[in-house]
């Protein structure tokens, strides 16, 4: 299946070619939170959150500073708000302690704020600073990677370490991007519409439909 990946790319890069992060953010303090934030939750939800928080915490610092009690009202309806305003709130006192008050680019240094793994680390770093230190695996990724034969694992860290011996690192980045619109579009779990697939011939269950 590796000697297909430029064509699967290139596939997915022609029936998508506007394909992006559904995240709206300015800084990659807004990133990084939104990115929290969509755990558990949709995008959709998380931009409709984001607004009023953005403007009330406009630098690390303000969310350093918010109350904890104010930040757990303005994200509510995001599930979770308890643990996310939390690792949110610490992840910014971290910044301001330990980085001067600047989101770090490195995957190193990212993995040390609360509540930030490795997916969130792979997206701030390529959407906020254009890093490919990795490839961002949630579930659209880890779906169609082990459809179309990239990965046999479950586990998120053993996936992205499978994609990065296949996947030029050039590509690293929009794998994410191009995978989540694949999935959110066509290959939708439990119901793929595999006819109307871009890459349906590399793929287990599309090459059967």
């Amino acid at each position: 299946m590796n000697k297909n990946i430029d064509l699967i790319f290139t596939a997915l890069e022609n029936h998508y070619p506007s394909s992006k992060i559904a995240l709206d953010f300015s800084t990659p303090m807004e990133l990084l939170v939104a990115t929290v934030l969509s755990a558990q939750s949709t995008d959709a939800l998380i931009n409709k959150i984001t607004p009023a928080l953005f403007e009330r915490c406009k630098s690390v610092k303000d969310y350093a500073e918010i109350p904890i009690e104010d930040l757990e009202k303005m994200i509510f309806s995001s599930g979770f708000y308890h643990n996310k305003a939390a690792n949110i709130k610490r992840a910014a006192q971290v910044i301001m302690d330990e980085f001067d008050g600047v989101v770090p680019n490195n995957m190193n240094d990212l993995l040390k704020l609360p509540g930030v793994a490795r997916k969130t680390a792979n997206i701030v770093l390529y959407h906020a600073f254009g890093i490919e230190e990795g490839i961002a695996v949630d579930t659209h990724v880890k779906r169609i990677s082990r459809l179309i034969g990239l990965t046999e694992s479950n586990d998120p860290n053993k996936i992205e370490k499978d994609l990065m011996t296949i996947i030029p690192r050039q590509l690293w980045g929009k794998t994410n991007t191009l995978f989540i619109s694949l999935g959110r579009d066509i290959c939708i779990a439990n119901r793929p519409r595999c006819s109307e697939c871009p890459i349906n011939k590399y793929c287990k269950h599309g090459a059967k439909a």
